[in-house]
């Protein structure tokens, strides 16, 4: 069972480490996504092939058992906002890595336009300037579900939470039509 005060690894490496095209496509999804290091890309991996792995299990059920399993993982991969709500297993089995990637609170943060790249969503989440509702939210890696994605704001007590802040004022002029057009 292991030491429960003991970090685990909750990633698992490539089986081909040097494999080129692998390496450029990790890197292209690190960018893309304002990952730190390749862990975090690893987990996310790991975690889909979890996903993937459950539901081949469940296709492998019988009928009356098959439905409810597959109703109970649709629903919960719905309410992450990773598959519609009239999914069917094999849609999750060709679920890829980018859709397990903008459910994180760094990429919402970023689309949502609270932030001028990806990199300052993660800096404005790890300083503690972004809340859920009242809770604040240090992880970038956090999945933000649809319902939490209509509570997304800054939080109370950050300085970013003033409409004048200078970084707010910013992003209103960019969002503005015409505005932040370069001459």
């Amino acid at each position: 069972m292991g030491d429960p005060k003991k970090k685990h690894k909750r990633f698992t490496t490539p089986k081909r480490p040097f494999d080129k095209s692998a390496l450029v496509e990790e890197l292209r999804l690190l960018g893309a996504y304002g990952l730190r290091n390749k862990r975090e890309l690893w987990r996310h991996r790991t975690e889909l092939s979890r996903l993937r792995r459950m539901a081949r299990s469940r296709q492998s059920l019988d009928p009356v058992e098959r439905a409810e399993a597959e109703r109970q993982m649709i629903r919960k991969l719905s309410g992450l906002g990773v598959v519609a709500e009239k999914a069917t297993l094999e849609d999750v089995l060709s679920l890829r890595i980018e859709e397990l990637m903008e459910r994180r609170l760094q990429t919402v943060v970023y689309r949502r336009g609270m932030a001028k790249s990806l990199f300052q969503a993660r800096q404005l989440v790890t300083h503690g300037h972004v809340s859920i509702g009242d809770k604040k939210v240090r992880a970038p890696s956090y999945w933000v579900t649809v319902d939490d994605e209509a509570k997304l704001s800054f939080g109370g007590s950050s300085p970013m939470a003033d409409t004048a802040h200078p970084l707010r004022r910013e992003l209103a002029v960019a969002e503005a039509p015409g505005g932040g057009v370069a001459q």
